[in-house]
């Protein structure tokens, strides 16, 4: 693994690490094999049913070059040796937004869902921002979705909805609901002069 700081987190037998690019490239079947999982159980995550795993491993392993650009944050929930979850974080790159990303592709196996993963890897995710000196995290997620009562029962805030704003994994338009969170930073102040 990296030698960035592995979270261990409130899920019994569960830990959530960060990947490099590398590592990215390693797991992208596994990663893949999520993402299908995913895909078929009806969340919309960018993809549509039924998505094919090689497809959905070569779009994992595209990451790896952002990911190690600094640009693009992932980490994975392994349960043992298996990738349970997974969670990304996306860094603006323009200088007037730099202090702020977009959560991505939050992502936990149909059997691990309902014992606090999703949460675990929405505080990884949030405390890894705030380290980096970042201050506001954005999401959108399918209005309606089961996903919605993580966020705000996570301190997200809801700030609207845009219909028909992507296929659902059937291709049929859904709304979508945009989310927020002000995040107070790890950093410290520069000193007085």
């Amino acid at each position: 693994m990296t030698e960035a700081t592995a979270f261990a987190e409130s899920v019994p037998g569960t830990e959530i690490v960060p990947v490099s690019g590398p590592e990215l490239i390693t797991y992208a079947d596994e990663l893949a094999a999520l993402l299908v999982e995913t895909v078929a159980g009806g969340a919309s995550v960018g993809f549509l049913a039924p998505l094919d795993r090689d497809a959905a491993a070569d779009w994992w392993r595209g990451r790896a070059a952002s990911v190690d650009a600094g640009h693009h944050r992932v980490w994975i929930a392994r349960d043992g040796e298996r990738v349970a979850g997974t969670i990304g974080l996306n860094l603006a790159q323009l200088p007037n937004s730099r202090h702020r990303a977009e959560i991505t592709k939050v992502m936990v196996r149909p059997s691990m869902r309902g014992h606090g993963l999703g949460r675990s890897l929405l505080a990884t995710a949030e405390r890894a921002a705030a380290e980096a000196g970042l201050t506001l995290l954005v999401l959108d997620t399918e209005t309606g979705s089961p996903a919605e009562r993580l966020y705000r029962s996570a301190g997200w805030t809801e700030c609207g909805s845009i219909p028909d704003y992507a296929g659902d994994p059937a291709g049929a338009l859904r709304p979508t609901t945009f989310y927020y969170k002000a995040i107070r930073t790890t950093e410290r102040p520069a000193s007085p002069r």
